[in-house]
């Protein structure tokens, strides 16, 4: 298997079930360039020339000792309309080409989220990708806007806990349901104050116009892509807004572009719970599970999560008590791949015991909080990049009425009695993303699993669907993106980014 499973649990599309408020649920500077600069002319029609260095726009220098793998930055406009609203420094890596008289071109890469930087996909490059793609491609992976090491970067609040663990997730009193209401207000008047001078430029258009400004930087007519999970979202944008210039592209767990902010939270809370009874039937079936409970997980999990919000449990000193809130994030995190079923068995069985140490982990893990206490900004920049790309901005009523939807589509991991009021109280968004078409762009392959939770299967079907040449590639498995489930999945992709003329798969195409 050529992706670790570390980087895997990594791709992803953050539902909106477990980030809402609801469910609580290395900066370096660019390298000085004496050369005179030169320009970058934009094939969008919105966007001004992008001033870059000559000879090297990207400042290249090795990243550590590994001469193969080099670290850049490259200065892009805010707003492509208007240049004097200032720039954004992208940070990106690459991976050079190990078989240089075979190299390609250029392969750029992105992980999902939004809100997830993606320049370790460069640096852990021979650790994901197939052989055949590091011989002929350099990998070329970068932090979006707003996100990672590129600058400036989202930043709404420090303290994760006072937003998404200390709600009750099912309240009973007025005053609890104001509290959601409150906090929600709260996180988001950060964000959008914190982040006023780049909040209208953050979203996936504007990310697809820095690919094709990294392209020309480049100097290659065409490009390829390879994103996962919400990359795949950017990738189809990118496709829409810039077809002449597409090579190849990828996309594997892809999110579906047809469906609304409702309709795509339904399709995440479906998968995720149906992972989930996945998860509680194995361990049913399963002795050797350490939450068995003596063939009733289903039963034991349903009498802990009424036991948590009736009273929650200690975690560790200084830290929220585990509510239902917490412990069904912390059951998101574990579902996105099976090899984290064992900690949440674990973890589970321990908090029967009065013990919500390892629910407490996982729902850590889930929002990337670092050994020092401290979180990335990840969470954040998910928020803000999802709710400038989408127009609707619901009332409290509107998405309090939603609620019963919730529920029915997964009533063990949204039990939630309000809206999550996620994008309520943003501002309008100026640039809400392009609709996808992917007109003209050739043949796009799209990859889904059977069992993906976060992106499930009928979403990458609606995404081939959406664009003109879609050639949908299922592979059968219970994980979140398939590239590296088996070596079908691995051959097809990298036979169609080496020659996507000759090995595009016909659509409907099969990994079991």
């Amino acid at each position: 298997m050529h992706a670790t499973e570390r980087w895997r649990n990594l791709l992803r599309v953050k539902p909106r079930l477990f980030t809402s408020l609801l469910t609580a649920a290395l900066v370096l500077a660019a390298c000085s360039n004496d050369a005179a600069p030169t320009t970058v002319q934009s094939d969008d029609s919105r966007a001004p020339s992008v001033t870059t260095a000559a000879g090297d726009p990207f400042g290249w220098q090795p990243l550590g000792s590994d001469e193969g793998i080099e670290e850049g930055h490259l200065t892009v406009p805010v707003d492509y309309s208007d240049s004097s609203q200032g720039t954004i420094d992208l940070y990106m890596v690459r991976d050079l080409a190990d078989d240089p008289a075979q190299r390609i071109g250029t392969l750029l890469v992105n992980p999902g989220g939004p809100g997830f930087g993606g320049s370790g996909l460069a640096v852990n490059a021979e650790f994901i990708y197939g052989d055949d793609l590091l011989s002929r491609f350099d990998i070329l992976a970068w932090d979006p806007r707003g996100t990672g090491e590129s600058t400036p970067a989202i930043d709404c609040v420090d303290d994760y806990d006072r937003y998404f663990a200390s709600t009750d997730i099912t309240p009973d009193t007025p005053t609890e349901r104001q509290q959601i209401i409150d906090l929600a207000t709260e996180f988001e008047d950060l964000c959008a104050q914190k982040n006023a001078d780049v909040l209208q430029f953050i979203g996936t258009n504007s990310s697809a116009r820095d690919m094709d400004a990294i392209r020309q930087a480049l100097g290659e007519d065409t490009i390829s892509y390879f994103g996962f999970s919400y990359g795949s979202e950017l990738g189809a944008a990118w496709a829409t807004l810039f077809p002449d210039t597409v090579r190849a592209a990828v996309l594997d767990g892809a999110a579906d572009p047809t469906a609304d902010f409702i309709e795509s939270g339904l399709q995440q809370s479906a998968g995720f719970e149906g992972t989930f009874t996945t998860f509680l039937a194995q361990c049913s079936d399963n002795p050797g599970c350490l939450f068995n409970n003596g063939g009733d997980a289903e039963g034991a999990f349903d009498a802990l999560m009424v036991a948590l919000d009736d009273t929650p449990i200690r975690s560790e000193p200084g830290r929220p008590d585990v509510t239902r809130g917490v412990a069904i994030s912390a059951v998101a995190e574990a579902m996105y791949s099976q090899s984290s079923w064992p900690e949440l068995e674990q973890a589970l069985a321990d908090a029967q015991e009065g013990n919500g140490a390892g629910l407490l982990a996982l729902y850590d893990e889930y929002f990337q909080r670092q050994g020092d206490g401290t979180y990335d900004n990840s969470l954040e920049a998910f928020q803000v990049i999802s709710c400038m790309d989408d127009p609707d901005r619901l009332t409290v009523a509107q998405d309090d009425a939603t609620a019963p939807q919730f529920n029915a589509a997964s009533p063990r991991l949204a039990p939630g009695t309000t809206g999550s009021y996620f994008c309520s109280f943003f501002p309008p968004t100026n640039d809400p993303r392009v609709a996808i078409t992917g007109t003209g762009a050739g043949p796009i392959l799209v990859m889904g699993t059977t069992g993906d939770p976060a992106t499930p299967l009928q979403s990458t079907r609606n995404m081939a669907a959406a664009l003109e040449d879609g050639r949908l590639v299922v592979v059968t498995a219970d994980q979140h993106t398939g590239y590296g489930v088996n070596e079908c999945s691995i051959k097809v992709v990298d036979e169609y980014l080496i020659d996507p003329v000759n090995n595009a798969p016909a659509n409907g195409f099969e990994c079991p």
